[in-house]
């Protein structure tokens, strides 16, 4: 079990920000249709992407341990023992990838705040 370096980590990122990113500015211009015709309520753009942020991770990581940039670049999300994470675990990543503080730990740590405190690594798969 090889854990990835900091450069693959910074891949994975990058892919998936785009494709949240895409996500979420789809999702902005479906919502904005609907309030100005149906009178919906308003959101701003950093919410819903806060909500894709979420949802995106939690959902690829829950269902395949991996999300399109962890499978761009051959890896994937293991708790410490190797085994597949459960469903708290990916739940905990999820939210805490929403702190602003969550890269600020890399150098502390040797690991983003959402490895640390849900106990996950990730692995070349």
């Amino acid at each position: 079990m090889q854990i990835v370096g900091f450069g693959t980590r910074v891949l994975n990122f990058l892919v998936d920000i785009i494709f949240v990113f895409a996500i979420a500015y789809v999702i902005q211009k479906i919502w904005d249709w609907y309030v100005v015709f149906y009178e919906f309520t308003p959101f701003n753009f950093g919410e819903i992407f806060g909500l894709v942020v979420f949802v995106y991770y939690f959902l690829f990581e829950l269902i395949f341990a991996r999300t399109p940039g962890k499978w761009f670049s051959r890896s994937k999300v293991v708790t410490k023992t190797g085994n597949r994470p459960r469903i708290w675990s990916i739940f905990l990543r999820s939210i805490v990838r929403l702190t602003i503080i969550d890269a600020f730990f890399i150098p502390f740590l040797d690991m983003p705040l959402h490895d640390y405190l849900s106990k996950t690594r990730i692995v070349e798969a």
